[in-house]
């Protein structure tokens, strides 16, 4: 039974990384013409091999094949261009691609090395019909000077089988899979090499072949993967496409009927955008804590940015100033047929009854929030931090950076008369080689940074542990803490880490953990 209920899009771009290596010629030379250029073939090494990775049109024309030496590729196209392929580059770029194609819909993926895999089900109204929205995207990936072909299916492998075997641009209507596949070539099914060749040995060359075979003779021959991609082909089972990124909940999109590119045009939709989506989030009491700006160029490339709010916001004049002073540093490139808004993170706004006569502290968290915004964004969401308290013993672990309207946590009557500590703590502290007339007293002098200070005056021990749960019987974590000042007036914050036991495995240490102001 064939896929009925969704449509899928397949994009094969054949010659992917040559298309890629002359479109950055391009934009490098505007004046560079195709049909005078040389020959392109893109290699790679293989051990002390230097192997075709890729080659143009005009190239493979010659008769060259991906994979084949540069020796005997060279002796074909002796004028051929060589150069250096770089397929993590083309990688990101098809990434990047994929990125592009959800003009198409929201559901786009790569399909690596050379295609695109597009969920369409429900959008093809959008263009008057899938075959108008398949003539849509070939027109703009060949502008783009990307050769490509197409197909459009019930499933995700008649839709690939399609776009390689079937044509340059094919639509398959629903319950026409199992006749339009018949004749392609097994290679169709997405099979590996080897498993292809050994069907072709056999004189299985079409997909329709398999049709009549009993299943368990070709699971028996071949493994369970052939018949696995069959039947995903023919929809009987079924197959889910991952796209790129998860579909968020609050996305808005405009497409230009022009391209767009100078900052006025850019606030002015940015503007729009918000003008949209903030309704939508008024509606379910949701603010903004995180928001996106893709800007999807001419080129298919699609940069953008993100602002964050210390509170979840509402606020449509605040949230564009954000956006704007972001948006200065993208660059528009030749131009701009798409800009789509996220909000990557939104929480529920809190209502709260104001005070006529006495301002509150959430009146002052209100009045910070805007600034904390605009100060994140220029210098980073982590700049902007404040201290909180930690129930912890141990110095080190008794503070923690927050959030700067971060909720304070409950901290009540923890260790409300603690000794004297210093404002400046080292980290992590620094060790030092301390002398005591004996092992429990405090010291007498210590050497730090290759300076010796004796010491003339000294208070403690106070004695701190982890608490019970990180460690309830190492004596080793135990540290003994003395306030100590030194000849010439300075005051430190010493400790030393472990107890004098019989079987410890290595003697106390000595360390430098403060300076008192």
């Amino acid at each position: 039974m064939d896929g009925e209920k969704r449509r899928y899009l397949s994009l094969w771009l054949p010659h992917w990384p040559s298309d890629r290596w002359w479109r950055r010629r391009i934009r490098e030379n505007p004046n560079l013409k195709l049909a005078e250029a040389k020959p392109l073939l893109l290699v790679r090494s293989a051990g002390n091999l230097r192997l075709v990775h890729a080659a143009d049109d005009r190239a493979l024309a010659r008769g060259l094949i991906p994979g084949q030496r540069l020796a005997d590729a060279l002796a074909c196209v002796p004028e051929a261009q060589v150069e250096e392929a770089d397929p993590t580059g083309d990688l990101a770029a098809l990434h990047q691609l994929a990125h592009w194609a959800t003009r198409f819909s929201p559901h786009a993926a790569p399909d690596a090395p050379d295609g695109l895999l597009i969920d369409i089900t429900g959008c093809a109204h959008l263009w008057n019909g899938e075959e108008a929205l398949l003539r849509d995207a070939l027109t703009r990936l060949t502008r783009q000077g990307i050769s490509a072909r197409g197909a459009i299916a019930g499933t995700i492998g008649a839709a690939w089988a399609s776009a390689r075997f079937g044509g340059g641009r094919s639509t398959l209507p629903a319950g026409s899979i199992a006749a339009a596949l018949e004749a392609l070539p097994v290679r169709g099914l997405r099979l590996d090499d080897a498993t292809a060749a050994a069907l072709d040995r056999l004189g299985l060359r079409r997909i329709g072949a398999l049709y009549p075979l009993p299943r368990a003779d070709i699971t028996k021959r071949f493994g369970p993967l052939l018949l696995q991609r069959l039947d995903q082909a023919l929809g009987y089972q079924g197959e889910s496409l991952s796209p790129l990124t998860p579909l968020p909940d609050h996305r808005v999109s405009l497409i230009f009927a022009e391209p767009i590119s100078t900052p006025e045009q850019i606030a002015h939709a940015s503007e729009n955008l918000l003008a949209r989506l903030l309704p939508e989030l008024a509606e379910k009491n949701l603010g903004v804590r995180r928001l996106g700006l893709v800007l999807h160029r001419l080129d298919d490339a699609a940069p953008g940015c993100i602002i964050g709010t210390a509170q979840p916001s509402q606020d449509a004049k605040h949230l564009l100033k954000l956006l704007l002073e972001k948006s200065e540093t993208l660059d528009p490139g030749p131009g701009i047929e798409r800009m789509s808004l996220t909000a990557l993170l939104v929480e529920r706004m809190s209502l709260a009854q104001g005070n006529f006569i006495r301002r509150d502290e959430a009146d002052a968290v209100a009045d910070l929030a805007p600034l904390i915004d605009r100060l994140g964004n220029r210098l980073g969401a982590g700049s902007i931090t404040r201290p909180q308290a930690i129930a912890s013993h141990i110095p080190e672990r008794a503070v923690a950076f927050v959030p700067p309207l971060q909720k304070k946590a409950a901290m009540e009557n923890w260790q409300e008369d603690l000794p004297p500590r210093p404002i400046r703590l080292l980290s992590p502290p620094e060790p030092i080689d301390a002398m005591a007339p004996v092992p429990d007293d405090p010291p007498l002098s210590f050497r730090w940074r290759h300076v010796l200070h004796r010491v003339a005056k000294a208070e403690g021990p106070e004695r701190l542990r982890p608490e019970w749960w990180l460690a309830a019987d190492d004596y080793s974590q135990t540290r003994d803490y003395y306030r100590v000042e030194i000849e010439d007036g300075r005051r430190f914050w010493l400790f030393r880490s472990g107890l004098y036991q019989r079987d410890m495995p290595q003697p106390p240490r000595w360390f430098l953990h403060g300076i008192f102001a």
